[in-house]
């Protein structure tokens, strides 16, 4: 699986990163910034994903129509997203429009106005965003885990953050964060497609290179010694129990990742995995049931989620610590290690296709390891873990002292409470 990659660093600090894919008709570009949501104090909780909002609201040079129209307008897609420790802009375009988007890009990075009108429009929005997602069950159920498997935490916050918060914060709060956290240090710029990475390099050094280097922004780690809830619930009137269960993890640097994700796809990521065959298709309890992980710079988490009967959820969460235990105290056999590990490099495989995917590959691989990892050498890493690497990292993680449980339902009896520790308490 190669990648044509090339990897530029500015005088500024400003890294520049290709993929070139000479026979494909399109680029995607995205401009990303090594700060979010983790980066920010409590009373400023969501400032980061403020940002990302008020960057498509209008610039010295265009309006915020005239942001959407110069990409949109030509056929391409422009979005955006805020993470937990990134931010990134970015473009989908054909190739003969690369250098408009990276002007779009770049504008928007460096002349937004954060004009006052359009920020309090936007903090409605952003409001009402929140008020969308507490609305879903399945998306409030993982706000409450990560508060509980990172209490009092950055990492537990929302990415959105709070209405009291975005409802405090002023214009002076927004640019000087802006001011402080943009900066060329942590600033990378990434394309992938039918593209010339030294022209992209002098075209970057033109709109960018006079930015002043500044500071990298830090953040809080997480330690021994930071909180975890065992179990916070919610009750609600709504159809089913939503549930979402995390084990506290080692950092994405961690060795381990490669065997964290085998031992994933096992336990939950498909219709072959274990939950799905368990808990859906034997017990009949969810339609959906999965696992997932998630890691950053030195904490993260292994994630079980599922929508549940509204009465036989504690049967579901039963069913879902025993193949829990079953991991951690039995090995994986020979052909299920073989069809999780397929499972693992195909999907790698598939998702490097298209120049969007290739794209946030290169700016994840900086963004979070400082390097490019050659895909090559993930499948290498993949292919080598073996049922004695699964079932030693099982061990090592699957314990009662690392997990959080997270219910909304709308049958929580008293005893529920009780029931809910007592089963986990048997990792």
């Amino acid at each position: 699986m190669d990648m044509d990659v090339r990897l530029s660093k500015l005088s500024n600090g400003i890294r520049v990163i290709t993929s070139s894919l000479p026979h494909v008709e399109s680029v995607t570009m995205g401009i990303w910034v090594g700060v979010g949501a983790r980066c920010e104090a409590a009373r400023m909780s969501g400032v980061s994903h403020f940002i990302e909002h008020l960057l498509f609201k209008g610039t010295a040079r265009r309006t915020a129509r005239d942001i959407s129209q110069a990409v949109e307008g030509r056929g391409g897609y422009l979005n955006a997203f805020t993470q937990e420790e990134n931010t990134c802009y970015y473009a989908r375009v054909a190739h003969n429009h690369t250098w408009n988007a990276l002007d779009v890009l770049s504008d928007m990075y460096v002349h937004s106005r954060f004009e006052p009108k359009e920020l309090e429009k936007e903090r409605g929005v952003i409001i009402e965003e929140i008020m969308m997602y507490r609305d879903q069950p399945h998306h409030a159920v993982h706000d409450m885990l990560t508060g509980a498997l990172w209490k009092g935490h950055p990492l537990g916050r929302p990415i959105a953050g709070e209405p009291a918060t975005l409802r405090a914060m002023t214009r002076a709060d927004i640019v000087g964060f802006v001011r402080k956290a943009y900066v060329p240090s942590q600033t990378l710029v990434a394309a992938a497609g039918r593209i010339d990475h030294d022209r992209l390099v002098l075209k970057v050094s033109d709109v960018l290179g006079a930015r002043r280097k500044g500071r990298a922004t830090g953040f809080r780690r997480v330690a021994s010694s930071t909180a975890q809830d065992v179990l916070v619930t919610e009750a609600r009137d709504i159809e089913q129990t939503h549930l979402a269960l995390g084990i506290r993890l080692f950092g994405r640097r961690d060795r381990r990742r490669y065997a964290l994700k085998v031992l994933s796809a096992i336990l939950g990521e498909n219709m072959s995995s274990r939950l799905f065959q368990t808990v859906r298709e034997k017990h009949g309890l969810a339609y959906s049931v999965s696992s997932s992980c998630h890691l950053y710079s030195e904490s993260g988490a292994l994630v079980v989620s599922a929508g549940l009967d509204r009465k036989r959820y504690l049967k579901a969460l039963d069913l879902i610590v025993r193949e829990l235990i079953r991991l951690r105290e039995r090995p994986v056999g020979r052909r299920e290690m073989k069809l999780a590990r397929d499972y693992v490099i195909g999907q790698l495989r598939l998702g490097l296709e298209s120049t969007s995917s290739q794209m946030m590959w290169l700016g994840d691989n900086i963004m979070s390891h400082g390097r490019f990892i050659p895909p090559d050498e993930s499948v290498a890493a993949i292919s080598n873990v073996t049922a004695e690497d699964v079932q030693r990292l099982a061990r090592q993680v699957i314990r009662k002292s690392r997990t959080s449980l997270a219910v909304i339902s709308p049958e929580l009896p008293a005893a529920s409470g009780a029931e809910m520790r007592r089963l986990l308490k048997g990792l």
